[in-house]
C-alpha cells in the first residue's frame, strides 16, 4: 500500500468497496474513468449493484446517470445493466447487457462526439455531478492520481464532482506511471478557452498525475482486477483487401506529393478491420510514421515494436489479452513510445485539424452519395455510438471509411441506396474502402460519388440493384442533384426486416 498509495494522509480512506459504493445515491450523477474497456472502476460498481438489488427487492428505486469517457466493461456497464441500475447512459457502450437495456428503452441513452464529453459535462448538460470513481496506478506524495490505461474524462469528474472515490487497481502496472500527459489548461466550451500548445502529436505539453483537491476523497478502495482485454480475430480475406486497397492509395498519394514519404499522424478505429490496416502498415514501406487517435490497439503496439511506428499518442488502450500481456512485460521498452493524454485533448478537433491527421473509421452502412451511419442498425436499433469517429472525421486531412461490403453472410448491403441514419454527412467523407475497392470521392458532385461509390465499392450481388435505383432515380427523382426514389430508399432496410435479406 505504501508504494501505491504514498500520500501519507490519504491511507486513512482506504475502505471496502460495499462501504464505497454506500456513497453513491439514487438519482446521483456518477461520472468514471474508464475509455474501450480500459481504466475503469471494477469492484465499486459489482457492489453498487449488489446495493441496488437489495434495494429493488424491497420495492426502492435505485438508480444512477452514468456518464464515462467511452465504453467500459462487464464489470461496470454490465453488472449495473443486470439490476437495470442505470436510468441515463453517455456518451458510449459497448456491453450486450447495457446495449439492450437501451434498445428496450429501459436505459435513456445519447451518444455525443466523445472529444464534447467533458465540455458537455461543464456545461451542465448531464446535470450536477455527485460522485466520480477513477481507477488508478498510483496515488503520489502530493495527492496527484496516476491514471491506468486510460485517461479519458477523470479529470474532469474529478472536477466537477461533490465526492470522489479512488480505485487504487494493483494489476495495473505501476510501470504506467510516466506515460500519461496531464494538461491543465482551459478546453472546457466555454467562451475564453485556452489554446492547446500541442503542436506535434509526440509533444508533451502537461504533467504525469490528474489533480485533485483531497478534501474530496471520500473512499480508497485496493483492488487486483483486469481490464476487459477483448480478443480481435484474425484479419480475414476481406480485411487484407481493405488493407491492400489503402495501401496502393497511400503511395499512391505520396507518389503525386499529396503525402509526405512518412504520411501524416494516423488515427484508426477499433476492430478488426482497423488492425488489418495497421499490420498492412507495418508491412508496408512506410517509415517514421507517427499515431495521434483515441486508442491504441494491438496493431500499433507492433508498428512501435518493429519501429515503423515511432511514437503513438491516445487517450487508452484497447488490447486484446495478448497485447496486454505483452505491454505489461515490456513496459520499460514501450512507455518511451506512448503518450496518453485526456480525451478533451485528444479528440479535440482544433488539434486534429493542425496536425492534418489522416481519420480511418468503420462504418455500419453508407450510402450512394457517402452519409454514413455508424451508430444505428436499421436506422433505429443502437449499435455502440458515435465515439470519436465524427470527431476525426470533418477535421482530418484525409476522412476514409472501412467496411467490408456485405455483413451477415450477404443477407446485409454495406452500400445502400440512403442511409437509415447518419452520423457523417457527405461533406465530412472523402473515401471509401470496402474489399472490392477504393472509391476516392474528393471534389466530386453527388451524382459522380454515386456513380464511383457504386462501382468501386458495392458488392456484385448488390452492384445491378444500386445501379437500377439510381438511373431509375436520374429519371424519376423529384431533383437530379441527389436523386432518390423517396418510396424506395428505405425499401431495402424494410425488407431486411421483413424477410431477413435485402436482396430482392
Amino acid at each position: 500500500m505504501k508504494e501505491r498509495i504514498r500520500n501519507v494522509s490519504l491511507r486513512s480512506k482506504v475502505c471496502s468497496a460495499e462501504d464505497a459504493a454506500a456513497l453513491i445515491r439514487h438519482g446521483h450523477v456518477v461520472g468514471t474513468s474508464g475509455f474501450t474497456g480500459a481504466g475503469y472502476p471494477k469492484s465499486v460498481p459489482g457492489a453498487l449493484a449488489k446495493r441496488m438489488a437489495e434495494a429493488q427487492a424491497k420495492g426502492d428505486e435505485y438508480r444512477i446517470s452514468l456518464i464515462t469517457g467511452a465504453s467500459t466493461g462487464p464489470q461496470l456497464d454490465g453488472e449495473l445493466a443486470k439490476v437495470n441500475g442505470v436510468s441515463f447512459r453517455s456518451p458510449f457502450n459497448t456491453d450486450a447487457g447495457m446495449r439492450n437495456r437501451i434498445n428496450a428503452n429501459e436505459t435513456d441513452y445519447f451518444d455525443n462526439h466523445l472529444g464534447q464529453v467533458a465540455a458537455r459535462a461543464e456545461q451542465g448538460n448531464y446535470g450536477k455531478f455527485d460522485i466520480a470513481v477513477v481507477e488508478a496506478t498510483a496515488i503520489t506524495e502530493d495527492g496527484g492520481i496516476v491514471p491506468t490505461s486510460s485517461v479519458g474524462n477523470s479529470q474532469t469528474f474529478l472536477d466537477l464532482a461533490d465526492k470522489v472515490i479512488i480505485e487504487v487497481n494493483e494489476w495495473q502496472n505501476a510501470e504506467l506511471e510516466g506515460i500519461h500527459d496531464i494538461w491543465d489548461g482551459n478546453v472546457s466550451g466555454a467562451p475564453g478557452r485556452d489554446i492547446i500548445p500541442l503542436r506535434r502529436a509526440d509533444d508533451r505539453i502537461g504533467g504525469l498525475s490528474l489533480r485533485l483537491d483531497p478534501s474530496k476523497v471520500a473512499a480508497i478502495v485496493r483492488t487486483n482486477d483486469s481490464d476487459r482485454n477483448a480478443p480481435f480475430a484474425a484479419p480475414d480475406a476481406a480485411a487484407k483487401a481493405i488493407a491492400g486497397h489503402l495501401l496502393e492509395f497511400f503511395q499512391h498519394e505520396v507518389k503525386t506529393g499529396r503525402l509526405p514519404p512518412s504520411l501524416l499522424p494516423l488515427q484508426s478505429g477499433v476492430g478488426n478491420v482497423a488492425n488489418a490496416v495497421l499490420d498492412g502498415l507495418n508491412e508496408g514501406p512506410f517509415e517514421n510514421l507517427i499515431g495521434y487517435s483515441e486508442v491504441i490497439q494491438d496493431g500499433m503496439l507492433s508498428m512501435l515494436d518493429s519501429g515503423r511506428m515511432r511514437i503513438a499518442s491516445a487517450t487508452s488502450f484497447s488490447l486484446s489479452p495478448e497485447a496486454a500481456t505483452e505491454i505489461n512485460n515490456r513496459m520499460d521498452f514501450f512507455k518511451k513510445k506512448l503518450i496518453l493524454r485526456q480525451q478533451d485533448i485528444s479528440n479535440n478537433v482544433g488539434v486534429i485539424r493542425r496536425l492534418g491527421c489522416i481519420a480511418m473509421n468503420g462504418m455500419i452502412e453508407a450510402d450512394i452519395y457517402g452519409n454514413v451511419n455508424s451508430t444505428r442498425v436499421m436506422g433505429s436499433k443502437m449499435m455502440n455510438g458515435i465515439g470519436g469517429s465524427g470527431d476525426f472525421a470533418r477535421n482530418a486531412y484525409l476522412s476514409i471509411f472501412l467496411s467490408p461490403s456485405t455483413a451477415k453472410g450477404g443477407s446485409i448491403s454495406a452500400i445502400v441506396p440512403m442511409a437509415a441514419h447518419v452520423d457523417h454527412i457527405m461533406q465530412d467523407t472523402q473515401i471509401f474502402v470496402t474489399e472490392q475497392g477504393l472509391a476516392d470521392l474528393r471534389g466530386m458532385s453527388p451524382v459522380n460519388r454515386a456513380r464511383t461509390i457504386i462501382s468501386k465499392c458495392a458488392h456484385p450481388d448488390y452492384k445491378p440493384m444500386l445501379q437500377d435505383y439510381f438511373d431509375r432515380s436520374l429519371k424519376e427523382s423529384f431533383g437530379k442533384h441527389t436523386p432518390h426514389l423517396l418510396k424506395e430508399a428505405l425499401s431495402w432496410h424494410q425488407r431486411f426486416i421483413d424477410n431477413g435479406t435485402m436482396k430482392l
